[in-house]
């Protein structure tokens, strides 16, 4: 991908405050919370799996925007300079999204079938030594507590070098973003040095950060939806989980983006086509590697022709759930890849928004059938209390992004260093 020119100056951003986003949100926060109060009053089954899998949804997208950040921070990439705030924004969900799943950690026999079938169950009691509540409680809060401080912290180190600019060019007049600078600048070293530190820390981290990305997003996976299905496995569920989550955080990225352009016309100058551009080509390229991490996982099964292998796949190919599998296929592969093919879809804002919004669509379905035809009995395969409860997360998710994005300047002043690549020469006559 080409190497984009970063202006001289950065021009200070901010997401405008608006009177009617703090009303919406609060009305989706209401409803959500609403829908999941009178469902747990009336089917408790229902509303915690329904709370179950927005949980994974969302907690998917604000994970997958950070690794994203990690990945560009690795490759040292600078098209995206003006983007990179719009990643980072989603590390103020992390927080949230550790505080939802607290409630989760207390479902039992209710959620997970390998608890009674522990008792009787043979191949079951095999696996003991991982299924078992204890061990669960201790690798899920673990685990995601290490996640969200590593991403915070990452961006803690990409906000402290803007927000001393702030404040060396007279701060805010804002109280609210005047505290937050006032706060996440203490102890300053002076403008070089914490950009050097900045950089360096950063540099480190994001390997670091997207190794446990895809082992903590690989348990979570394999505790709250393949494990409901005690005797089928799959060695690349894993995968299949984590990178959907990085494909759905590059899409909320770009559908972010996009939004941003409508806000502000220094944002819309700064966040160009070449922008929309490269988030377009790695929302195609992800489109294709999960159906490329879907089909690897099909067909090994279908090939193999093994009855407890096939059972997960055979259940989610029949009624109820085989016109929601078909369509979370549409969504997810044939819609954005048709779309997305050539270069004017990718950088025009409605189209890719378009787009962004169908993956993100197909991926909550996705979620849903991982989770749901596991555990369903009887009765419809969905109704519409499951997307209702999910406009609680939605609600909590837009609020911690549109705050960052608010408080902080929307696009990063400051720009990583040029490292010089150490050349050996080889001495004359070829010794």
């Amino acid at each position: 991908m080409a190497q984009r020119q970063v202006p001289r100056e950065v021009p200070v951003c901010y997401l405008p405050r608006s009177s009617g986003a703090p009303a919406l949100v609060t009305i989706l926060i209401v409803l959500g919370l609403g829908a999941f109060v009178e469902t747990l009053l009336r089917d408790p089954g229902q509303a915690w799996r329904a709370y179950v899998v927005n949980w994974l949804f969302f907690t998917s997208i604000a994970t997958g925007a950070m690794a994203l950040m990690g990945a560009t921070i690795i490759t040292r990439a600078r098209w995206n300079w003006s983007v990179r705030r719009v990643g980072l924004a989603f590390s103020a969900f992390l927080p949230i999204s550790f505080l939802l799943l607290l409630p989760m950690l207390r479902l039992r026999e209710d959620y997970f079938p390998w608890i009674e079938a522990m008792a009787f169950d043979p191949m079951v009691q095999k696996k003991a030594a991982y299924l078992n509540i204890p061990f669960l409680i201790a690798r899920n809060s673990l685990g995601l507590a290490a996640l969200c401080l590593v991403f915070v912290y990452m961006a803690y180190l990409a906000l402290r070098p803007d927000l001393g600019l702030v404040r060396a060019g007279g701060g805010v007049d804002d109280p609210g973003r005047a505290r937050w600078t006032e706060r996440l600048t203490r102890g300053w070293r002076g403008q070089e040095e914490e950009v050097v530190r900045s950089q360096r820390l950063l540099g480190g981290l994001a390997p670091a950060s997207l190794i446990l990305f895809a082992v903590v997003l690989s348990i979570v996976s394999f505790d709250w939806a393949m494990s409901l299905e005690p005797h089928w496995f799959s060695t690349i569920f894993g995968a299949w989980f984590f990178m959907g989550a990085f494909w759905g955080g590059v899409a909320a990225v770009a559908w972010a983006a996009v939004y941003l352009k409508r806000r502000d016309p220094d944002l819309n100058r700064l966040v160009g086509p070449q922008q929309l551009h490269g988030l377009g080509m790695l929302t195609l390229t992800l489109t294709v590697l999960w159906a490329y991490l879907f089909w690897s996982q099909y067909i090994v099964i279908w090939y193999g022709k093994l009855p407890w292998e096939q059972a997960w796949i055979i259940l989610r190919s029949e009624a109820p759930w085989a016109g929601l599998t078909i369509l979370t296929l549409i969504l997810c592969f044939l819609i954005p890849f048709g779309g997305l093919l050539g270069r004017k879809p990718k950088r025009t804002p409605w189209s890719l928004r378009l787009f962004a919004t169908v993956i993100l669509v197909g991926l909550w379905l996705e979620r849903y059938l991982m989770v749901v035809p596991s555990l369903h009995d009887e009765g419809p395969a969905i109704t519409l209390m499951e997307p209702a409860i999910g406009l609680l997360f939605l609600g909590l998710l837009l609020c911690s992004v549109r705050w960052f994005l608010a408080t902080f300047p929307a696009v990063q002043l400051w720009q990583p260093m040029e490292e010089t690549e150490s050349v050996k020469t080889e001495p004359k006559g070829g010794k």
